[in-house]
């Protein structure tokens, strides 16, 4: 899916294809996930789905809680897994607060991530014992910077919605420490409460002005032209370009700054060269040379995670490809050199999840489809989530033209998915590539949709947060591919079938009106 990125990391499945088994092995699949923990002294994870009493005990304890929502396949889940929760020192900060891991598929998991607002994966939050956000944590920076926050947030005493609200007004008496917090906050969650989305860009380019100078205001800076790029839509803002391009390349030609802001760095680089350059300008030319020579360093530091030293790379090819859809054979050999050595040097089945992922992107990013499918095939047999890489390999073959290859391949995914939740958002994609690849293939459609209601009728509370944006996806595009009628008896027949689920919810259950829109929405 969400290259590693800052916009849209908790989303990351999302950008390779976004996609009921019993519960005992969901149990099991889960436990095998957090042996890391176990191994390590345990992080003692709260699993039960139990978050009154979490809440209680957080209160009893006087100690806040620590929600961590995510999901085994999510690549990176797994790199959180691999490079923060497996430390010894977050291990230790484990103590200071009440941990609880709300896995997407387990049971009420959707409801209680439309409580707490967590919807991509993964989301981590730390909370006060009356349910007030201290801070919703970055899943995308580093260890290091990350169990750095970590710290501030358990020591501050001021909740990052206050210090911003403090900002705002002018305040001139903000910590260094809270200014930190609010630098790194998750400000590209869809579901952050700060401020709504489309005032992100504008609200971090003002506190960066407004933030004492130094390496905590550059953040707030490049947060805020990265937001700027990338949103959607445009806002209407007016910065000056020449004196952002200035800042920028600044930043990226200093070696500490580019390190510590390695996860802008290594994000939006083709989006925010596009940006503030003209096609083929002097600019554009100069800024990639430079932006070319910070992610180099990066991707060749070895202090860095194996998945962000490729998500530089992947940088690399998305710049070169501002120049034309052909990237040149010698940044193909260099894309196969670095996927090969990080791929031999990964033997961690969480890092390898996360590692592999961004692995075949980079090859299939950069025309090396044949070396993404070899790396992808290989994996199969050793990921304790093969479906996530099933739907990369039919990614692969679509982009090839190969549209029987594409289908089979998402068909697999779909029926070896795991848990509710996963397999409805597997079920939707292969819903949405049949009506893409085989519209006219009416009774194999069908059938996908029956399939995934039928489970669908079975799920406790399945029509909230995660779910819900997937049958909403997979809505609209069956109403799109019946909009002339065309194929007006499957529509009616499976049309029927969920109003049959909607009907058996209670008349005051808000689920009940999200049923009913699934096939009605324009």
């Amino acid at each position: 899916m969400k290259p590693i990125s800052p916009f849209s990391v908790k989303l990351l499945a999302g950008l390779v294809a976004a996609m009921l088994v019993t519960s005992g092995s969901f149990a099991a699949e889960s436990a095998t996930a957090d042996s890391h923990a176990a191994q390590a002294g345990g992080i003692e994870w709260r699993k039960d789905n139990n978050l009154d009493a979490a809440f209680a005990l957080a209160k009893s304890s006087n100690k806040p809680l620590f929600l961590y929502w995510g999901a085994v396949w999510c690549p990176p889940c797994n790199q959180v897994k691999a490079t923060i929760f497996n430390r010894q020192e977050f291990i230790e900060k484990s103590r200071h607060f009440i941990p609880v891991y709300l896995d997407g598929d387990s049971p009420s998991a959707q409801k209680f991530a439309a409580q707490f607002k967590v919807r991509g994966y993964p989301t981590m939050i730390l909370l006060k014992p009356d349910g007030t956000e201290i801070t919703r944590l970055p899943g995308e920076v580093d260890s290091g910077r990350y169990l750095q926050v970590l710290t501030l947030a358990l020591n501050t005493s001021t909740s990052v919605n206050e210090t911003y609200k403090q900002a705002i007004a002018g305040s001139k008496n903000i910590k260094t420490e809270d200014w930190r917090l609010l630098a790194d906050y998750s400000w590209d969650d869809p579901d952050q409460k700060l401020v709504a989305a489309k005032e992100v860009p504008a609200t971090l380019l003002h506190l960066a002005d407004v933030c004492p100078p130094g390496g905590t205001a550059s953040r707030l800076y490049l947060k805020g032209l990265f937001a700027l790029a990338t949103a959607e839509p445009a806002p209407s803002i007016s910065i000056d370009k020449g004196q952002a391009l200035s800042k920028l390349s600044k930043a990226l030609a200093d070696p500490k700054l580019a390190r510590d802001n390695l996860d802008l760095v290594a994000g939006g680089a083709a989006e925010l060269t596009a940006y503030l350059t003209s096609e083929k300008s002097p600019q554009r030319t100069k800024l990639i040379s430079v932006w070319n020579q910070a992610l180099v360093r990066l991707s060749d530091d070895v202090t860095i995670s194996k998945a962000d030293r490729l998500s530089a790379v992947i940088a690399q090819i998305a710049l070169a490809k501002l120049n034309g859809p052909v990237i040149s054979a010698a940044l193909q050999k260099d894309v196969k050199k670095r996927v090969g050595a990080i791929d031999q040097a990964t033997t961690d089945a969480y890092e390898r999840q996360s590692v592999v992922h961004a692995a075949a992107q980079a090859l299939g990013n950069a025309d090396l489809l044949d070396d993404s499918d070899a790396l992808l095939k290989a994996e199969l047999q050793r990921s304790h989530s093969p479906y996530y890489f099933m739907s990369m390999l039919g990614g692969n073959a679509k982009k090839r033209g190969d549209k029987a290859a594409a289908l089979s391949w998402y068909a697999q995914a779909y029926d070896a998915s795991k848990g509710p939740a996963t397999r409805l958002q597997w079920g939707a994609n292969y819903v949405g590539n049949l009506v893409d690849l085989a519209p006219g293939d009416d009774a194999r459609i069908e059938r996908a949709v029956t399939s995934i209601f039928t489970e669908l009728s079975k799920t406790e509370n399945a029509f909230y947060e995660r779910n819900r944006a997937s049958l909403d996806r997979m809505g609209k595009k069956l109403i799109t591919w019946n909009k002339d009628g065309q194929h007006q008896a499957v529509f009616q027949k499976v049309h029927a079938q969920l109003d049959g689920i909607c009907a058996k919810l209670p008349v005051n259950d808000s689920q009940k009106a999200s049923c009913q829109a699934v096939l009605t929405k324009s």
